[in-house]
């Protein structure tokens, strides 16, 4: 299963931008939600304007879907200046970087998606750009080639990244500010989904909101994912307005729990509980019963698993916890088997 096939995936699809960027909001005012990280922002911008200057190297660190992007766009905005969008994949060559650093104007914003994805050849060059805002572009090869420096514009490095440990510490330290996104409460979804459902022109009561709030898991993406499903939903077996009624069909129709569950992130809960009493069970064991791959279920359900606190990573593989128990309607087993003792060695596949 593909992380884009899943409703409720936080990574955006292919044909997601236009209906995404009609949904976001223009200024720091009409961003919901991240309060902590709105004010620190707004404090660096207004500080910048009044000393005339482009603002410090910002990086936007968290899970995917909280509005990182949107933020960069924001910040461009605010400071009245263009802004230069690019991910680290898309710069397989320091080459790639050069290019789009040397043609960068006074004051522009560099938006580098999942940069910590940048090769390490181009990260190098970063490192000069960001501090000396210059480059040194070598000409020829071997022992007669020259390096010789451009001087570059004063421009803001805005970093989006998704983890933020893979970023070597040379390159972290070159930030001057680094915002750190949290997942969104169910009221701020809330308030997302009613205002999305404006823009949209989709006419929502405010039980159906609330619901969809709390299946988002706290995450603006899946919210208007979500959304979008439902509309789609009450188009189709009603009148076109969505009440409760019919989010709660929808959202059923497409395997989405009470909490934004899914069938993935289900199968592997339910597997745990009721094939192997709770654990602990290894990995590659888990994925062969539930069939699918092992990456899978690492990547895409066990991290939702384990922040809810269904599910635990042990030395011994997976268990899970009274609580996945609970959410399944069965009662957790009075069982040692779920406890590590001194003599326990790690399962080869945990």
């Amino acid at each position: 299963m593909d992380n884009e096939d899943r409703l409720i995936s936080p990574v955006a699809g292919l044909d997601e931008s236009a209906a995404e960027g009609a949904l976001r909001p223009k200024d720091l005012q009409e961003f919901i939600g991240q309060e902590r990280v709105r004010q620190q922002i707004d404090v660096l911008l207004t500080a910048a304007k009044h000393r005339g200057t482009s603002a410090d190297h910002i990086l936007l660190s968290g899970p995917p879907g909280l509005g990182k992007t949107t933020l960069a766009l924001i910040l461009a905005a605010e400071m009245q200046v263009p802004i230069r969008i690019t991910s680290g994949p898309a710069i397989t060559h320091a080459g790639d970087l050069a290019s789009i650093l040397s043609s960068l104007v006074e004051g522009e914003i560099l938006f580098i998606d999942e940069i910590h994805r940048l090769p390490r050849p181009a990260e190098e060059l970063l490192y000069l750009a960001m501090e000396d805002f210059r480059v040194d572009v070598v000409v020829g090869k071997g022992p007669g080639a020259t390096a010789i420096p451009l001087e570059l514009p004063r421009f803001t490095l805005v970093g989006a990244t998704t983890r933020a440990g893979l970023l070597p510490s040379p390159l972290r330290d070159r930030f001057g500010f680094t915002a750190q996104l949290d997942f969104y409460e169910n009221a701020e979804l809330s308030v997302i989904v009613k205002r999305s459902a404006s823009l949209m022109g989709i006419e929502i009561g405010e039980e159906a909101i609330t619901e969809l709030g709390s299946r988002s898991r706290g995450t603006p993406r899946v919210a208007n994912r979500l959304l979008r499903r439902v509309r789609d939903y009450a188009q189709v077996h009603s009148n076109g307005k969505v009440g409760i009624k019919e989010a709660r069909a929808a959202l059923e129709m497409y395997e989405v729990d009470e909490i934004g569950l899914d069938r993935l992130d289900l199968g592997v809960l339910e597997t745990l509980v009721k094939r192997f009493n709770g654990g602990p069970v290894g990995i590659s064991t888990l994925a062969m019963a539930i069939g699918e791959e092992a990456e899978t279920i690492e990547s895409l359900a066990e991290p939702f698993l384990v922040r809810m606190g269904f599910i635990s990573r042990t030395p011994r593989g997976r268990i899970a916890t009274p609580a996945g128990f609970e959410h399944l309607g069965l009662k957790a087993p009075i069982s040692s088997t779920n406890q590590l003792d001194f003599f326990d060695t790690p399962a080869s596949d945990a």
